[in-house]
């Protein structure tokens, strides 16, 4: 019988004059026969190379996983129909995961005017600072998940946990209530959401990696904006609990989209563990986070409202300096009216939008770090510039620097923090563990920002905020310059 396969398959070979994958495979399937799927999905040129090992491993056999969810780098498409739905679910999970975070300033206002209940502002902002800081530390332990292929599950539990929130948020009276559905159940649900939309993408891209994180991460920005408009438009002609309940129906609407359309490329070879131990001992990816978490102090602190004036003891961390406390310092100081002090943020997240796309399609010609690094520099630039602005024109134009600086220092770390990952099966878990440590960095840092404001209302010490704030970004990009050198050489016209 082997004699008559072996003859019908030379005769095969002398039809076609070449040596063909599949003819290689049959040779394999012989003596392998059971391991037939793996066969079939696997390249032809890692096929040549399992059956050069004879009677190997199973796991020789299969394609090398490279990316979590992915086969290996030659079938990363890169683009195509497929791809670009990915970049659209994960968009539609930076909108509202972070773009819900960034609504949490109007919330702030309106708790603050005693129509709820009544409570000191400091503990007030701890509703905006829990649920950012959920969004970050629930990272550590959703990679993990993601790296298993639990992604649908993610996915539902995620929408599921936000909606509820907001629908539990609708009823709340009082501030521990607040506390509950804003703070700890929408802040989970945002952190079951975050990782899966940065760690999908690297499976269908490589080459254009930057251009796909940059126009998923411009979906926080796009929410910053439309959530927050929405809630501010709403609450004088519905009430706060009709309020809150059209933008979790909102959220609810937009979620489905990736529900549906998101999908892993493959399932993971093996089970991951929920820490990579290798992590710690990894100096440019420990450096980067160091330095990420240094800059982000500076824009992650103080105040989350960007509506209202801060109340004598709010010294605690909420959303971003820049992005908020920009609004408020307009309008301290008589700079901008309330309206435009409103609508500054706005432009801000419109000046964000631009900068988590545009030079994100840079880095990748450049490489990422090459980019990250003058946008840090951008960012702390921005901050004390506002040292020397003294009229609304001027404030503006602030607002549309820092947030387009702010954006590639938000947008760039994902692309960054995939290239310093070698075992790119672990890419989730690298990324839930960067996050989670980012976060506690952030949640800790907060207050000393509040506390060189200071106390008095009538005094309050601006200049030392605003060097604070311009410092923690430039401390971040001397970081990543070192960084870069560490892992790029000392040649300058290098891609890294």
């Amino acid at each position: 019988m082997g004699g008559v396969l072996a003859d019908e398959r030379d005769h095969h070979r002398h039809r076609h004059g070449h040596l063909t994958g599949s003819d290689k495979a049959s040779d394999s399937l012989e003596q392998h026969s059971h391991h037939d799927d793996d066969d079939e999905e696997m390249p032809a040129a890692e096929r040549k190379d399992a059956s050069s090992h004879g009677a190997g491993s199973v796991d020789a056999e299969k394609p090398a996983v490279t990316l979590s969810g992915s086969p290996g780098p030659g079938l990363v498409p890169n683009g195509g129909l497929q791809a670009w739905l990915q970049v659209l679910g994960s968009f539609m999970l930076f909108f509202n995961t972070w773009g819900v975070l960034n609504t949490f300033g109007v919330y702030q206002t309106y708790y603050e005017s005693g129509e709820l209940y009544t409570e000191v502002s400091s503990n007030i902002s701890w509703i905006g600072s829990i649920q950012s800081f959920m969004v970050l530390l629930v990272g550590a332990f959703i990679g993990p998940i993601y790296d298993r292929g639990y992604l649908r599950t993610l996915l539902v539990t995620g929408t599921f946990l936000i909606v509820f929130g907001h629908m539990m948020l609708s009823l709340c009276t009082t501030y521990w209530q607040c506390l509950l559905a804003q703070g700890f159940t929408v802040g989970i649900g945002g952190g079951f959401l975050y990782i899966p939309s940065l760690a999908i993408l690297p499976g269908y891209f490589s080459t254009r990696i930057g251009l796909a994180m940059g126009v998923a991460a411009s979906g926080s920005s796009l929410g910053g904006i439309i959530y927050p408009i929405m809630f501010y438009k709403l609450i004088g002609q519905v009430g706060f609990p009709w309020t809150v309940r059209i933008l979790g129906f909102t959220a609810l609407a937009t979620l489905l989209i990736p529900i549906l359309i998101m999908k892993m490329r493959s399932k993971p070879a093996q089970v991951r563990s929920l820490i990579d131990k290798t992590a710690f001992t990894d100096g440019p990816y420990l450096l980067f986070i160091s330095g990420c978490l240094v800059g982000f102090i500076g824009m992650l602190t103080i105040r989350p409202s960007s509506f209202s004036a801060p109340k004598a003891n709010d010294h605690s961390i909420g959303m971003y300096t820049g992005f908020f406390y920009l609004s408020y310092y307009g309008k301290a100081t008589g700079y901008t009216s309330a309206s435009l002090s409103f609508y500054l943020v706005a432009i801000q997240n419109s000046g964000s939008v631009l900068g988590r796309t545009l030079p994100n399609i840079l880095s990748d010609r450049i490489g990422p770090q090459n980019v990250i690094i003058p946008g840090a520099f951008g960012v702390s630039i921005a901050l004390f510039c506002v040292l020397a602005v003294s009229n609304a024109g001027g404030l503006i134009a602030i607002a549309v620097f820092f947030g387009f600086f702010s954006g590639v220092f938000i947008a760039l770390p994902p692309v960054i923090f995939v290239a310093l990952t070698k075992d790119k099966r672990k890419i989730g878990t690298r990324i839930g563990m960067a996050y989670s440590l980012i976060g506690l960095g952030v949640l800790a840092g907060g207050p000393g920002a509040g506390a060189i404001l200071g106390n008095n209302e009538a005094d309050l010490e601006w200049t030392g905020t605003w060097l604070y704030a311009g410092l923690t970004p430039l401390v971040g990009a001397c970081i990543f310059l070192a960084v870069r050198f560490w892992t790029g050489g000392s040649k300058l016209m290098v891609k890294i």
